[in-house]
């Protein structure tokens, strides 16, 4: 095993209702700085950070909700070995995040409205079935609106903000 490790990571933003921080839109905005902050904290080195543009989407799921907007953030050589204990650590951090934006997972339909998704979709090549996570995602294939922002942010072909 090689003392440093570097794999990318994705994680997926969604939002299709408003916030305290306002609109989906404001709130994408919003969240985009502190989430760099916290996989920065959680790998504890500054983050590769390439961003898709905001795509509006029409909801998987009910049907009588908002379109989503949604994004992808690619983080690229994270300095840390790919474990269960780190993935579940960086879960915690994603759904506090959701937290501070309304997310209340205890009452919420599958595939609702949401004030915030964050979704881990990959890291690296680790491969996980736990209660918790699944990685890589295990719907993201079948996606557009997963692939189409991801293939964007690995290609850094987006504007540089929103």
């Amino acid at each position: 095993m090689p003392l440093f490790h570097e794999a990318s990571m994705a994680v997926a933003l969604g939002a299709n209702q408003p916030s305290v921080a306002g609109s989906p839109r404001d709130t994408l905005r919003a969240v985009r700085p502190l989430l760099e902050q916290q996989v920065a904290g959680w790998a504890r080195s500054e983050p590769v950070c390439c961003w898709s543009a905001l795509f509006d989407t029409e909801p998987v799921g009910p049907s009588n909700q908002p379109n989503y907007l949604n994004a992808v953030l690619l983080v690229k050589a994270v300095p840390e070995v790919p474990s269960t204990a780190a993935a579940l650590d960086l879960l915690r951090r994603l759904q506090e995040l959701e937290g501070r934006f309304g997310r209340d997972r205890s009452c919420e339909q599958r595939w609702g409205p949401r004030s915030l998704d964050l979704d881990l979709l990959f890291w690296g090549e680790l491969r996980l079935d736990h209660p918790q996570l699944v990685l890589p995602h295990p719907r993201m294939h079948l996606r557009s609106f997963v692939l189409e922002p991801l293939l964007q942010a690995m290609q850094g072909t987006h504007p540089p903000c929103w």
